[in-house]
């Protein structure tokens, strides 16, 4: 490629003088210097017309790309016609590249490249060149601009988009037929020589496909390319520029070529005649076997339809194409039997679904076959004579009837008996029976339409040399019916008449139903069991009738409610009837006749007083009843005082005595038997709990003997002290700890030592307590209070 580079220039050198870096001078003027060629012609109107070429610019200046030279190449001259020579002058060059890529002699006005240039990066450079004084710094002439073009050469080659391409032509295409374009470019100046000039060829691919050398379109070469003998091919293309002549650059890519399947293959049988075997017991629908066809087209051209278009078999057999297999799948369409015939033979045709008409000339597109096919021999089972049994009777027939009869037999050759049963399952009751020998289904249970009106029952008939070989049969017994229930009420009534009814009034309207189900329809006739003075009934013959009044007014003080025996009847064979008893209560009713009251208490109740009434008011008197319990509860605990009180509290007198014991005799509470010693002869008794103004005497009292019961005792005390006019007014409580005669301790009484507090006088106590405690010598026990 150096070499080629070499040539160029120098042939550049030697053709091109003007362009020569040597002979590259441009004088510099006030104004571009031109050329000036006139010629004159006559116009069509007389004139005469003058024409001006332009000559050579000064102010461009060219250079050739890729330099390879060692010393700065040299690109052209600058000279002002003001520069004498003396060096006064200094030449400035400013604008693209300026200083870096180009520099100026500042004496001699002389512009070199500083390195290789590649047009393909930067085509032109736009400069400014001003001369000024070196003395001064001013300009001796305006600035000027000048342009400095990069001549072209062949230093790139052509190169493709892609590396691979690929494509696609449908195979039996005529010569010619376009496959697909490629196209390389060329970075090279398209407007300077053939550098960017490109020339397709093909370097591998022949004879099968060309392509044309100006727009690189690859077309099909040969005819009638077969995609089932070749299918891809792949083709190598070269672009080559300078017009493909030698020394040109060039570049390649590859075309991977497919042929695209036509439909130009029929179908095809392997074999002329195809075997099959069949059991005679398959079951219509059995796949029995299949047949194929090969096509040698791919897709939808390979698509194959099948069909059976003769042959003695035709309406027992069937074809089904397989789309994912592309076979035909041969199925029973009717039950077989060995011993009605025992070979079919069909003629099954294979053809395609998509054809191409361009391709009709190749023959029919459809290939047939012979498929025979061979019953085989199985051992069958029994055959009823009917595919299911229905049987129909009355539910009055007695148990042991036969209701009907099952029929099978063995369709083999060699014929089998036949024992017949009953499925169970289907008659969990067992209210049929079958005999095994002839087939009758009979009753062995009563028959009720009522219970169940349908029976489905399952009959299985075995050979009996074989019992594996069964048929099952349905059989259907429907129980017809018979006139054997009573019509009844058809729901409950609660009936009610008002107090202020009025004769002839409608208190209620009743129904019947009936279990059975005759054939003209249910038809009910209603009556009175007996003439009733109060009511009666009216048939409204549609199976429903009335209950009316026959009097004006009812007490419900007098009687609350009312029966009435209605009869029902039925109009069947034989006549069934029964006796509804109506419940009529007598109730109070507002003006509209509407139902306000049925029952006598209600009366001491607000009228249309509802229910959620009646138990808020029950809850509400439940709640009083609860406080009123427990507020004297706690009444009744508020009054149980403690034994000792406070001291500041003196409404309740109380005097306490805490005198020591008798030791260790005093062991337990003070017992209440000492108030019975008979020693202690009963002293004057004078209150304890007030200071007396004057003396007062009480009156005595017998004191209580040993066989006086302590109960006596208490009660006399009790009914002594309410008729003493002394006793205050509220109850007293006194208590004598008295101590033992066997202590060597006194009263140990602490009401006086124990206060501190000197509003209450306790004086009265000193003159009144020797008294106090004579009293308790008289009931205490001495030496036997040991327990006090």
């Amino acid at each position: 490629m150096t070499i080629y580079r070499v040539i160029l220039l120098f042939l550049l050198w030697v053709y091109l003088p003007n362009f020569s870096s040597t002979e590259m001078l441009f004088r510099r003027t006030s104004e571009p210097q031109t050329k000036v060629v006139k010629a004159r012609t006559s116009g069509r109107d007389g004139k005469v017309l003058h024409r001006q070429k332009r000559g050579w610019m000064w102010n461009q200046f060219f250079l050739l790309e890729e330099y390879t030279g060692s010393d700065y190449q040299y690109v052209g001259k600058l000279h002002s016609d003001q520069d004498k020579g003396d060096g006064s002058l200094k030449y400035i060059l400013s604008g693209d590249g300026a200083g870096t890529l180009f520099i100026i002699d500042e004496k001699t006005g002389d512009i070199h490249a500083t390195r290789r240039i590649d047009r393909e990066e930067k085509a032109f450079y736009t400069l400014r060149a001003q001369a000024i004084n070196r003395r001064t710094l001013r300009p001796v002439e305006p600035e000027s601009e000048f342009v400095i073009k990069i001549h072209d050469i062949n230093d790139n080659e052509p190169t493709f988009p892609e590396e691979i391409y690929t494509a696609s032509v449908p195979e039996m295409s005529v010569v010619g037929t376009s496959v697909v374009q490629v196209t390389a470019t060329d970075a090279d100046d398209p407007s300077y020589g053939n550098s960017a000039r490109v020339i397709y060829s093909i370097l591998q691919g022949q004879p099968y496909f060309s392509v044309e050398p100006e727009t690189g379109i690859i077309r099909t070469a040969l005819p009638n390319m077969n995609r089932e003998n070749r299918e891809q091919y792949q083709v190598v293309i070269q672009a080559k520029d300078m017009g493909g002549q030698m020394g040109g650059l060039s570049g390649t890519t590859t075309v991977n070529i497919t042929l695209t399947d036509v439909n130009d293959n029929p179908p095809r049988f392997s074999q002329n005649t195809i075997h099959l075997r069949v059991p005679e017991s398959s079951p219509v629908g059995t796949a029995i076997g299949s047949v194929k066809a090969t096509d040698a087209d791919t897709g939808k051209n390979a698509e194959i339809e099948y069909r059976i278009i003769d042959g003695d078999g035709t309406d027992m057999f069937d074809i089904i194409t397989q789309k994912d297999t592309q076979e035909g799948i041969l199925t029973v369409r009717k039950p077989l039997d060995y011993e009605s015939r025992r070979l079919y033979t069909l003629k099954v045709e294979a053809e395609n679904t998509h054809v191409d008409p361009r391709f009709y000339y190749l023959g029919p597109f459809k290939d047939t076959t012979i498929v025979k096919i061979s019953v085989e021999d199985v051992d069958e089972p029994p055959v009823f004579s009917r595919s299911s049994y229905l049987f129909e009777v009355h539910e009055d027939i007695e148990v042991g009837t036969i209701i009907g009869t099952v029929m099978a037999r063995d369709p083999d050759s060699a014929s089998s008996p036949i024992r017949f049963s009953l499925d169970r399952h289907t008659d969990l009751d067992r209210i049929f029976n079958i005999h095994s020998g002839n087939g009758s289904i009979y009753t062995s249970k009563p028959l009720d339409r009522e219970i169940s009106q349908w029976h489905n029952l399952s009959v299985i008939a075995a050979e009996i040399n074989n019992p594996k070989e069964t048929t099952r049969v349905a059989v259907f017994v429907r129980i017809l019916d018979v006139n054997d229930n009573a019509p009844q009420f058809a729901v409950f009534y609660d009936t009610f008449v008002c107090e202020n009814a009025r004769p002839g009034q409608l208190i209620q309207t009743i129904s019947a139903v009936d279990k059975d189900d005759p054939l003209g329809g249910q038809k009910f006739f209603f009556s009175l069991a007996a003439v009733n003075p109060n009511f009666t009934v009216q048939d409204n013959e549609d199976n429903t009738a009335r209950i009316l009044t026959r009097k004006n007014g009812f007490s419900r003080h007098e009687i609350s409610s009312y029966l009435l025996p209605v009869v029902i009847s039925d109009n069947d064979y034989p006549i069934q009837s029964s006796t509804g008893t109506l419940t009529i209560r007598v109730c109070a009713c507002d003006s509209q006749g509407n139902m306000q009251s049925c029952s006598a208490e209600a009366l001491l109740l607000p009228a249309g007083l509802s229910t959620g009434a009646l138990i808020a008011i029950l809850l509400c008197i439940i709640i009083l009843l609860v406080i009123v319990v427990l507020f004297a509860a706690l009444k009744r605990q508020r009054k149980k005082e403690p034994l000792i009180l406070s001291k500041e509290d003196i409404r309740d007198n109380i005097v306490s005595y805490n005198d020591e014991g008798g030791g260790e005799e005093d062991t337990q509470a003070f017992d209440i038997g000492t108030l019975r010693n008979p020693a202690v002869i009963e002293d004057k008794k004078l209150r304890r709990d007030i200071i007396p103004e004057t003396l007062f005497i009480p009156r005595r009292t017998p004191s209580a003997l040993d066989n006086t019961d302590v109960r006596d005792f208490i009660n006399e005390r009790l009914k002594e002290h309410d008729i003493d006019p002394t006793a205050p007014p509220y109850d007293s409580l006194a208590t004598y700890a008295y101590e033992g005669n066997d202590s060597i301790a006194e009263s140990l009484s602490s009401l006086e030592s124990g206060t501190t507090d000197g509003d209450q006088n306790y004086d009265y106590l000193r003159e009144w307590g020797p008294r106090f405690n004579k009293l308790a010598e008289m009931y205490g026990g001495g030496e036997s209070d040991k327990d006090s």
